[in-house]
């Protein structure tokens, strides 16, 4: 899975080269975003105090943001673009190391059209953009840490305000016991994908062998058969996946609110502005966001194991 690609001499600059630009894409959508951040401070603060400011301050304002958010959307844009196209080489690079060893291998391996033609595209894709995302989240932690800490300063809660940098140990609190809820109410999730796919498979590969011979493939009970046991693995899947979802959106809604909760005795006491408060709005996010990273995309990481599993089970097969 990742020889082919990282260790190869044909793909070495895309491999790297490639990696090279994705990490600088994002680094300065990280440095926007902390500028945003900033302008979040100034910006609030002028509506907090409106009547003691000219309005061609707030124009003053709108043009300090289009000049950090347009940028943003070029870089970003430009990343998804480059994102894409980067996870293309690398299913390319699979693929025919793949395909060099499989068609060496006599014996029939079971659904080998499916980990050629999809699984490893499907790997290739999700790795390469969970794995952007959690260089993403480190990158935010670091940008966003010290300013968080910052902030602290404005905690006007006695429980937690003489504990230096509280908002950073509040995100980092929240955030591994959401992980280990997610873990325990989504520990089922990898093994009901993976038997999910094996009867994708079954049933995928009964229909190809129907085209080229109905007599003896695509009988109405046998594709009967077959669907009943999709159907099954389907409706426990969508079941886990329900409760799993509830946690996940619960969880959410309940961050949204967290730092208006510490900070929001600050603002009606005199510590902080509306600007500050919007400020650690933003940054509490980001952080805990940051590290949340794995709970925002626990489903895509339980797809991932399940693919992986079907590869190495794929490589073993072939001898690969």
């Amino acid at each position: 899975m990742f020889r082919s690609f990282f260790k190869s001499r044909e793909w070495f600059v895309w491999a790297y080269g490639g990696a090279l630009i994705l990490l600088l894409a994002l680094y300065f959508q990280v440095e926007l975003t902390v500028r945003i951040n900033e302008w979040y401070g100034s910006f609030y603060n002028i509506l907090q105090k409106a009547t003691e400011h000219e309005v061609s301050e707030l124009w003053v304002e709108m043009l300090k943001f289009a000049k950090i958010a347009f940028p943003y959307v070029l870089i970003a844009t430009v990343t998804a673009y480059f994102t894409r196209i980067y996870a293309f080489k690398w299913r390319e690079a699979m693929t025919f190391a793949y395909v060099e060893k499989w068609q060496q291998v006599e014996e029939e391996v079971e659904g080998a059209s499916q980990r050629i033609q999809e699984d490893i595209y499907r790997f290739a894709r999700i790795f390469e953009s969970l794995g952007l995302q959690v260089i993403r989240a480190i990158m935010t932690l670091f940008a966003f840490l010290p300013i968080l800490w910052g902030l602290s300063s404005g905690v006007d809660i006695e429980l937690i305000k003489k504990v230096p940098g509280s908002l950073v140990w509040v995100a980092l609190i929240v955030s591994i016991g959401g992980l280990l809820i997610s873990w325990f109410v989504g520990i089922k999730l990898p093994g009901l994908e993976y038997n999910n796919q094996k009867v994708e498979a079954a049933f995928r590969k009964e229909l190809v062998y129907a085209e080229d011979d109905k007599i003896n493939y695509g009988k109405t009970e046998t594709i009967i058969e077959l669907f009943t046991g999709l159907k099954f693995n389907y409706n426990r899947l969508f079941l886990h996946y329900g409760y799993f979802d509830i946690w996940v959106n619960f969880f959410e809604q309940l961050m949204v609110i967290v730092p208006y909760l510490i900070m929001g005795p600050g603002l009606f006491t005199g510590i902080i502005t509306l600007g500050v408060l919007v400020q650690v709005s933003n940054a509490f996010s980001k952080v805990r966001e940051s590290f949340s990273i794995f709970i925002a995309n626990w489903t895509t990481i339980t797809e991932l194991r399940s693919i992986n599993k079907r590869l190495r089970e794929f490589e073993e097969n072939i001898d690969y």
